[in-house]
């Protein structure tokens, strides 16, 4: 087999998260293809291609709500794509937009494409209340046991906020300070969906949700999409083009569904912890070379968690790392310098894609009063659920 070639991001484009997906009575007036459709033209047109040298489209697959069936091929007929790599839908909850860029990744690494978008549109503000309940309820756990009893995402977030705080003897209100930085970083993001400055005291005084986590500490509902151009080093050396590179890829699943069905220790996070070896491994790095990472944390209490897990944090430091300013700009190690799902906004199957663009801009020095100084080497993680499973890669930038 030949040797695995090297894989950079060459372009990229997205829409802000937030409520923007139309209503019924709207019709089709903001179909996916009207949004989704632009953005890869205009993320070809970065990168210097014409949509004749698509060879793969990963795509994330929509939401529930979406009319589309088949919409991988639907998107690929409409905008004249002809691939001979692969066109394919990805679904695996959180992890989903991690893994319609590993697809894109390895079908250029394996030189069965010299060009892939990872891409994907999720209307998720549209679709009717009882279908996101329902939906949520029956993924959290096994069907047979765990989801009767009405448990939804945020509840076991919640759990994990109650058992640290038990643990560790670390307060609410230091938790909450991810909150506030998060929103200190999205200020100054475009793409962010939240970029009023944002208080501690505004935090705290938030209705509850899932106590211990109020209405700013966990993440709004929003829509999104974004589409990402992947080619390999050796094409984007020769554009002349700003590109970065993957270096270095990780995954862990544990074994556990979601909240899982028997004992463990529920803020280890060890899928992180080996995904992140892995990844490092890959790439010849140590944890200490990291200048900055964004991490799938839809609340508060996930960022201090798989923080403490993949080692940029010391357990039961994490909400004190942020509280002295060590994952903010100009601290120690910059966490979710993009907003985070907290600020930038979640819209959960793409939340990963956007967080691997803020990297791409941010090693690129494209990120203004949020950048940070020097960066080199990025990594990213995404999670499948309550981190039962991780996702990790590791992004260069320009030599």
């Amino acid at each position: 087999m030949p040797a695995l070639r090297k894989v950079a991001i060459v372009g990229a484009a997205a829409k802000p998260p937030g409520r923007w997906a139309p209503i019924e009575h709207d019709g089709d007036a903001l179909f996916e293809l009207d949004v989704l459709g632009p953005l890869v033209i205009q993320a070809l047109a970065e990168a210097g291609l014409d949509r004749s040298a698509v060879d793969t489209a990963a795509f994330v697959t929509p939401s529930p709500s979406t009319r589309q069936l088949g919409f991988s091929t639907y998107m690929a007929a409409r905008l004249g794509l002809r691939c001979k790599g692969s066109v394919s839908e990805v679904s695996a909850l959180g992890v989903s937009g991690g893994l319609a860029f590993d697809q894109a990744l390895a079908d250029i690494a394996l030189g069965r494409a010299d060009a892939a978008l990872a891409l994907g549109i999720s209307y998720q503000t549209n679709a009717p209340l009882p279908l996101i309940m329902d939906n949520s309820v029956r993924a959290v756990g096994d069907v047979d046991f765990q989801s009767p009893f009405g448990l939804t995402p945020i509840s076991w977030y919640a759990f994990d906020a109650a058992r640290y705080m038990h643990e560790t003897g670390v307060t609410r209100e230091q938790i909450a300070q991810v909150a506030v930085k998060s929103r200190s970083h999205a200020i100054t993001n475009e793409l962010a969906q939240f970029r009023k400055p944002l208080t501690l005291e505004e935090v705290l005084a938030q209705r509850m949700i899932v106590s211990p986590l109020g209405l700013f500490e966990v993440p709004s509902v929003a829509d999104g999409a974004i589409c990402l151009v992947l080619t390999s080093e050796d094409a984007a050396r020769a554009s002349g083009k700003p590109y970065v590179t993957i270096t270095g890829r990780g995954y862990y699943h544990e074994g556990y569904h979601q909240i899982g069905g028997r004992p463990h220790d529920m803020t280890a996070f060890p899928a992180a912890t080996l995904a992140a070896r892995a990844a490092l491994d890959d790439a010849g790095l140590s944890l200490g070379d990291i200048n900055l990472a964004e991490l799938y944390a839809p609340c508060t209490i996930t960022e201090v968690l798989v923080s403490e897990a993949i080692g940029f944090c010391e357990q039961g430091k994490g909400a004190l790392d942020v509280v002295t300013g060590a994952t903010s700009v100009g601290g120690r190690i910059p966490i979710n310098t993009s907003g985070g799902c907290l600020s930038r906004g979640h819209p959960p199957s793409l939340t990963a894609l956007y967080g691997m663009l803020e990297l791409r801009q941010q090693l690129l020095g494209r990120c203004g009063e949020r950048q940070v100084k020097d960066a080199r080497l990025a990594m990213h993680c995404c999670e499948l659920g309550n981190y039962n499973a991780a996702l990790i890669h590791v992004l260069e930038g320009p030599q």
